[in-house]
């Protein structure tokens, strides 16, 4: 079984002086609310890319056939068991027998099929559908389904954890955005659009004795200050990924704790490779140099992250210290641009996602490349603006600053098509070895010469990875103290 961390992403930024903090006498113990920075534009994690989806519903409402935990562990959860083939290709899982969707229909290994070939087929709109597409999904019984993968991928077990592998009930799929059908403890009661979203607990789970929260709440708040205000107000009763500005008002006040999560997303500046100039390795490369990553940390993130050269972070498998490749360096920054034959001023638009991380990450930035001659406009849209028109669509954009989250997703690089246009055969052909290397030794190698070649190629602007805190009322229990997804387990959670 395979031990990984990960991941997280956004953060907000706002502080309030502290005020007088009344004592919280929790008296309903089968209730909590939670804080979220972002709402899920929908709630089917298999139709649309936004993490916050995954916040609400993973192993909550939508259940997977394995289950990460805080400490990166993969253990079952649909599935009872597994077994591995000694070529890596071929995974045999024993599903959990007696379970039930929602609306009553049963739980197979029929269910399981379909919802990885629905995962793979081409019609998905789901996120990893190349993950799902590599895959042959056989039924061998009712409770034994057979996975085989057209190459070794060794953080299968990872990825079948994941939001975007949860087991759709067939029956449910068209309206799972709205009203999702799972086989977790919880369903949805109530949404209020802009406000709120209530989870309560389903009496037809398998288990329910074994779940303390009856009623869970998600109240999304998407001002830094308001955040603290509800927590301070008592209104919200955990806050994860809080507005990292406003943690030191809580660090020792003893009616709150604080926990400082690991990460292993990474907070990049993509680059569009395909406009001009910045098709030119060198102008990337200026651009890169241009930037001093601890004093983004600083100015956008107040100091909650670690510098990282490539679209790696520190504590992964095979992981390489790569920020020496593109060090800070505003001089050559400019000597690039004139090798590149660039006439300064270069004029660039950033667009930036509503996250503080990214809005004021990109004024940080800004300044920055401004001293070397390159003239940024910044442009604020909403995070539907930038799916569809920087992440999806035309691509239309320069430069955009974002969190990614996924544990894995080094192959975003073997993508032509992807956002940032990055093209490379050399890469594609590197990442093929990777995936198709049994041993581990040798593949760890392999991903630090993948890290060192992004990172030559100054495909993005590599920033940091950030380290999000949670903030909570004393009371609460079994909040994850790392995120190697983002996921609030309720299952887990209690007074």
């Amino acid at each position: 079984m395979l031990k990984r961390r990960t991941l997280l992403a956004s953060a907000a930024i706002g502080a309030l002086p502290l005020t007088a903090v009344p004592a919280f006498a929790q008296s309903d113990k089968s209730s909590m609310v939670l804080g979220m920075t972002l709402e899920p534009p929908g709630l089917d994690p298999t139709a649309n890319a936004a993490a916050a989806i995954g916040e609400v519903v993973l192993y909550n409402v939508l259940e997977t056939l394995t289950k990460i935990h805080a400490d990166g562990k993969v253990t079952p959860l649909l599935a009872e068991s597994w077994e591995v083939s000694p070529d890596l290709k071929t995974y045999t899982f024993k599903l959990r027998r007696g379970v039930k969707f929602q609306n009553g229909e049963p739980f197979n290994a029929q269910a399981v099929k379909f919802s990885f070939d629905r995962a793979g087929g081409e019609k998905s709109t789901n996120k990893d559908k190349r993950t799902y597409a590599k895959l042959s999904t056989q039924v061998a019984d009712d409770y034994t389904v057979v996975l085989i993968n057209k190459e070794i991928d060794p953080n299968l077990p990872f990825l079948l954890g994941q939001p975007t592998a949860v087991i759709v009930e067939p029956k449910s799929v068209d309206t799972n955005a709205t009203q999702p059908v799972g086989t977790g403890p919880y369903k949805l009661q109530n949404w209020v659009k802009g406000s709120s979203l209530v989870l309560t607990a389903w009496d037809g789970f398998r288990n329910p004795s074994s779940i303390k929260l009856k009623r869970v709440t998600f109240r999304f708040i998407s001002d830094s200050a308001a955040q603290a205000s509800a927590l301070l107000a008592g209104d919200v009763d955990a806050f994860p990924r809080f507005t990292t500005r406003a943690v030191p008002q809580f660090q020792n006040n003893p009616r709150y704790q604080v926990i400082l999560g690991g990460s292993r997303a990474k907070t990049i500046m993509s680059i569009n490779n395909r406009k001009k100039p910045l098709d030119d390795v060198r102008v990337r490369r200026a651009i890169a140099a241009a930037i001093d990553r601890k004093a983004v940390i600083a100015g956008a993130a107040d100091g909650f992250g670690v510098p990282i050269g490539s679209h790696y972070v520190p504590d992964a498998a095979g992981y390489v210290d790569t920020t020496g490749i593109n060090p800070f360096d505003p001089e050559k920054a400019k000597k690039l641009l004139a090798e590149a034959g660039v006439k300064t001023p270069l004029e660039l638009t950033m667009t930036l996602p509503p996250p503080p991380y990214a809005r004021q990450g990109g004024e940080v930035i800004a300044a920055m490349l401004a001293k070397v001659g390159i003239v940024v406009k910044l442009q604020n849209v909403e995070w539907a603006q930038w799916l569809s028109g920087t992440y999806g669509g035309a691509h239309n954009y320069d430069l955009t600053i974002v969190s990614h989250v996924e544990p894995f997703d080094l192959d975003n690089y073997t993508k032509p098509d992807y956002y940032w246009g990055y093209d490379s055969k050399a890469f594609r052909d590197l990442y093929d070895k990777i995936m198709t290397t049994a041993n581990e030794a040798e593949r760890n190698k392999l991903l630090g010469d993948a890290q060192r070649m992004i990172a030559t190629d100054s495909v993005n602007a590599f920033l940091y990875q950030p380290q999000f805190p949670t903030v909570a009322k004393k009371g609460v229990k079994g909040l994850w103290t790392a995120m190697p997804i983002f996921c609030n387990d309720l299952s887990s959670m209690s007074w």
